[in-house]
């Protein structure tokens, strides 16, 4: 009999929190070129604007609200596809199918979506400075006392659709790209194995999920002007079919790196402090 360790359910929001703190200045970046109305800077240039005009700390504006994000939408998220794969693995042989690993992924970043979307709309407002707040908190409650509970949940629709294709896109790719990845015999499971299978993950994620984060971004970052998901999706058409992708590059240069920080961090998490099981 085979001995093994499985994550503990709160593993993922804290290597979900340990990759934002990384990758958190290229989450900034891609919420300033997502709600520019027209094309004006790329990220290079969107980079040195913030820089140059509130100093290099501002990069790292809204940190504590994507903590309390990835504490809310990715440890839920996290904790139900974990929870249950491991479960269902233990009642059959071998690891679940792929089409399993899919709906598990769904449902566990629709609640997810759901869940952190009052952290995430901070998180997005925290960016711009005339929105700044102290922190995630103090964010959570003025958009609460100020704007009602309806507000704070605003884009609730679009931030779960979204957490389910990028949960799909993440942890289903990850754990079927590592299995294959291991099927072959030519690599063990070591970090090489968890920097490719998250790298391909990272990559599906970001092609399932740029069009509803275009979305997402600008109901949360709006004031009133659009009327509901397919007002905005509208009058975000008018601006051209590529403005569905506006922030692409930056996307991806965001999510691929995140995700690989966060299954490296999630798979040491698990090799070191993980519940032993027997198979």
């Amino acid at each position: 009999m085979a001995e093994r360790r499985v994550s503990r359910w709160y593993f993922g929001g804290l290597a979900s929190c340990g990759a934002a703190c990384c990758t958190h200045p290229l989450d900034l970046l891609k919420v300033h070129l997502q709600t520019q109305q027209e094309v004006k800077m790329r990220m290079t240039g969107m980079a040195m604007h913030v820089i140059r005009n509130d100093g290099f700390l501002a990069l790292y504006n809204g940190l504590s609200a994507s903590l309390c994000r990835q504490m809310t939408y990715s440890l839920t998220r996290f904790a139900i596809y974990e929870t249950v794969r491991d479960h269902l693995g233990r009642g059959s042989q071998g690891p679940p199918p792929f089409y399993q690993k899919v709906l598990l992924g769904a449902v566990g970043g629709f609640t997810g979506g759901f869940v952190g979307t009052p952290a995430d709309l901070v998180n997005v407002r925290s960016v711009v400075p005339a929105a700044r707040y102290s922190h995630a908190l103090d964010g959570m409650y003025r958009v609460l006392r100020e704007e009602g509970l309806k507000k704070l949940f605003s884009g609730a629709t679009m931030a779960s659709s979204r957490g389910a294709l990028v949960t799909v896109g993440q942890l289903s790719c990850y754990d079927q790209s590592k299995q294959l990845v291991l099927a072959t015999g030519l690599l063990s499971d070591n970090i090489f194995t968890h920097f490719l299978a998250s790298f391909i993950a990272g990559g599906c994620a970001t092609f399932l999920c740029q069009p509803l984060d275009v979305l997402k971004t600008r109901l949360m970052n709006s004031q009133g002007e659009y009327r509901g998901v397919t007002h905005c999706a509208v009058e975000t058409a008018k601006l051209g079919p590529l403005a569905f992708y506006k922030g692409f590059v930056p996307a991806a240069v965001r999510l691929v790196p995140h995700t690989i920080l966060t299954f490296v961090f999630l798979e040491q998490l698990r090799k070191y402090f993980g519940i032993k099981v027997t198979t």
